[in-house]
């Protein structure tokens, strides 16, 4: 059998290959721009369309309007964020208290209709550890006084949101979103009255000053005494709860003390160790302790007396400044590893290098190797080289275009690194489906020729430089999700350069992944060594399919990761049954009828039936406990804790659908000698999951200059972080280890 008819199948098997890419961001960008749809992953700050909803993991965000009379010249309308909190998280206040940050409204507004101030419902205090906070847990409407101008004459009223808030729990997560909406001028917009009312009845009324005085009295500067007059009689004599708008004076959570005297309430309240402010009024809140109405009141109290000297402004704290951190954009600086920034000409050799060593990978060697085999077959050494020049373009083209691919949907505000097409469960899916088809030809169970078209089966043999050149294509397909040594550094500070320069980091490792290839099809001796055409090439061939079938199983296994056990046992049956329809075609006669059009039958149901299960992904707190013994799974903040504490911390990002990691893993990282000084050393396991798409670790591998898995990192309390090679060796982690 000739080796050329499986070249047939590169023009099959490549344009597959390219439409998984565009089908797999296509998928991505699609969940991303669903008006109403998740925020992929557990954690981050993906934006997503315009939209009057966007919804997270941990809050579901909805633009609401109040015009009951409509949108008409010189009326005032309401327009409101509406919070809806997961249970146990909560955002912030106008004063957030200890940490945290106030949600944020940025208007888009037709010319001469302006908005207010948000008429912030009175808040509770959320005590973290510790700290304590001021916000809000469950449903929180944060409203919006809207005036329209005198001139204005529109149909419609159109309204556009960018908000930003902070969302925390014992984590934090900075979040954002895009929000429109078109109130009708004409008629009544009224269906969210009652949230507004309910967030009107939660706002603080304002009250007169009257005797009303905050005193600087305490000598030490340490205090403060309120006294408030003219609380109304529901509030006489009973425990208050108290929030000045003015943050950085008083410690939140620190004891104080209240008492009534007559019809004046008086405090006595500790101030902050790290006040920053020095208010000569301080807008004053109170309510009746754990009144779950928020019924409140407001007092612009002045102030008596004179402040102490304030301190230097505290940073943030190690949680929440790790949580923006991991929220920066691409523009932000990233944390300083402990070696310095690699040049461009250091780039361009280190992806050169790491693109040669992908072709080690057991998905991209045995097409590599049936390449080279096909000399064998090829007497005309300029044919040869066509053919290596033909390979070397189709690898570097492609790779070009997964750059540009991939620096465009970061530029759109996509938090994407390299190997994202992996992250989708449709792409791991269908990638499965065509290594199997590989596999079994090369098995030997069909050939390509049989089903395709006369015209198409013959182009091999009349254009042997295009099949060469989609042999590249479907080569860069297969090994685009893996990262070899020295392509980390250059993928991740090619990330911050300019469109062209990046794209030739891309292209130098294209070049490096075809320099094999290439540089056999110009060494006319190589040809010369393989053994003269016979029957070995058909073992060789079926020898090949192995590797194939490891890297379904693999797939699979990946699968399994994304969408549990049912995906996988989906993927694994839908396969077997596209197997039996294979064979079912290569019968004759009536047995072929009968048998290809019972199997496809088959496979259509089974397809409509578990097929959905493929795509739909497991619950995350399901990835995450599957972290094995000793590990822990990272998340934003995780890091920055357990060093404030003077534990030093070892992270591996990682992935289910990464080669590299899967072999570190169960070498390296299952090492007894290592492990044993790891615990002497007591340095925290932390392990970064990006099997799925997360934008925390994929902000995070940015802050060290990645873009892709694995990496691997020692933080040491106090130092900069430091990144170890992704061929992860036990000497070089045990010397590292050896420093702490």
């Amino acid at each position: 059998m000739n080796l050329k008819r499986f070249f047939t199948a590169s023009l099959f098997t490549a344009l597959i290959a390219i439409f998984l890419i565009a089908a797999g961001t296509a998928f991505t960008s699609a969940r991303a721009q669903n008006t109403s749809s998740n925020l992929l992953g557990t954690s981050g700050s993906e934006k997503t369309a315009k939209g009057p909803v966007v919804t997270t993991d941990q809050v579901r965000a909805e633009l609401l309007a109040w015009a009951p009379d409509g949108v008409g010249p010189g009326k005032q309308v309401w327009l409101g964020l509406q919070l809806a909190h997961q249970p146990e998280w909560h955002t912030y206040w106008k004063n957030s208290g200890d940490s945290g940050l106030p949600t944020m409204l940025e208007w888009q507004l037709p010319a001469g209709v302006t908005a207010g101030e948000i008429a912030w419902p009175t808040p509770k205090k959320i005590p973290i550890g510790t700290l304590a906070n001021y916000g809000y847990e469950k449903t929180v409407l944060l409203p919006v006084p809207v005036t329209v101008a005198e001139n204005f004459s529109g149909t419609q009223l159109d309204v556009k949101l960018k908000a930003a808030w902070l969302v925390c729990r014992k984590e934090c997560i900075p979040q954002e979103g895009d929000f429109s909406l078109s109130i009708p001028a004409k008629s009544s917009t009224a269906i969210s009255s009652q949230l507004f009312q309910a967030a009107f009845d939660a706002t603080p009324k304002q009250l007169g000053v009257g005797t009303s005085q905050v005193e600087v009295s305490d000598a030490k500067g340490k205090a403060i005494k309120v006294s408030l007059s003219g609380l109304p009689a529901s509030l006489q004599g009973k425990t208050l709860a108290l929030f000045p708008e003015t943050g950085g004076v008083i410690e939140p959570a620190a004891a104080w003390q209240q008492a009534w005297q007559g019809a004046v309430w008086t405090a006595q309240v500790p101030l902050s160790g790290q006040r920053t402010e020095s208010p000569t009024v301080m807008p004053l809140v109170v309510a009746l302790d754990g009144d779950a109405t928020g019924r409140a009141y407001r007092i612009d109290t002045p102030v008596k007396g004179e402040w102490p000297k304030v301190a230097a402004a505290a940073t943030l704290p190690p949680a929440l400044e790790a949580a923006l951190k991991a929220n920066a954009s691409s523009g932000a600086a990233p944390l300083q590893a402990s070696a310095p920034a690699i040049g461009l000409w250091a780039a361009l050799l280190g992806a050169l290098l790491g693109g040669l060593i992908l072709n080690l990978m057991p998905c991209v060697f045995p097409v590599l190797a049936i390449k080279v085999v096909s000399f064998v077959h090829v007497k005309d050494q300029a044919s040869r080289v066509t053919t290596g020049l033909a390979y070397t373009a189709g690898v570097v083209l492609s790779f070009l275009a997964l750059g540009a691919l991939l620096l465009g949907l970061r530029a759109a505000g996509e938090q994407l690194g390299w190997g994202f097409q992996l992250q989708s469960p449709a792409v791991v899916a269908a990638l499965a489906v065509l290594f199997t088809l590989m596999g079994l030809n090369l098995a030997g169970l069909f050939e390509f020729g049989s089903f395709l078209p006369t015209r198409v089966a013959s182009l091999q043999a009349k254009n042997p430089a295009i099949d060469s050149f989609l042999s590249g294509v479907l080569a860069t397909a297969i090994a685009s999700p893996c990262t070899a040594p020295f392509m980390g550094a250059s993928l991740g500070y090619a990330l911050g350069l300019p469109a062209v320069q990046a794209l030739a980091v891309f292209g130098a490792i294209g070049l490096g992944m075809a320099l094999p290839y290439l540089a056999a099809s110009m060494v006319p001796a190589v040809a010369r060594a393989l053994p003269r055409p016979g029957a070995w090439m058909v073992t060789f061939k079926q020898l090949m399919a192995f590797p194939m079938f490891a890297t379904v199983v693999w797939l699979v296994w990946v699968l399994g990761q994304q969408s549990g056990i049912d995906g996988a046992g989906a993927l694994l049956g839908l396969l077997v049954l596209m197997a039996l329809t294979i064979w079912a075609l290569t019968l004759k006669g009536r047995t072929r009828t009968v048998m290809a059009a019972f199997s496809i039958a088959a496979s259509a149901a089974a397809l409509w039936a578990i097929g959905p299960n493929i795509t739909r992904l497991q619950d995350a707190s399901v990835s995450a406990s599957q972290v094995a013994s000793g590990w822990q799974a990272w998340e934003p903040g995780r890091v920055d804790q357990l060093n404030a504490q003077g534990q030093s911390v070892f992270v591996d990002f990682t992935a289910a659908w990464c080669v590299t990691c899967q072999y570190n893993k169960k070498t390296t990282l299952s090492n007894p000698a290592l492990l044993a000084d790891i615990e002497a050393k007591k340095v925290a396991l932390l392990r970064a999951d990006w099997t799925r798409r997360d934008p925390a670790v994929t902000a995070a591998l940015g802050q060290l200059g990645r873009s892709g898995v694995p990496v691997y990192v020692i933080y040491k309390p106090g130092r900069a972080p430091v990144v170890l090679s992704e061929i992860l060796s036990v000497d070089d982690v045990r010397a590292e280890l050896a420093k702490l």
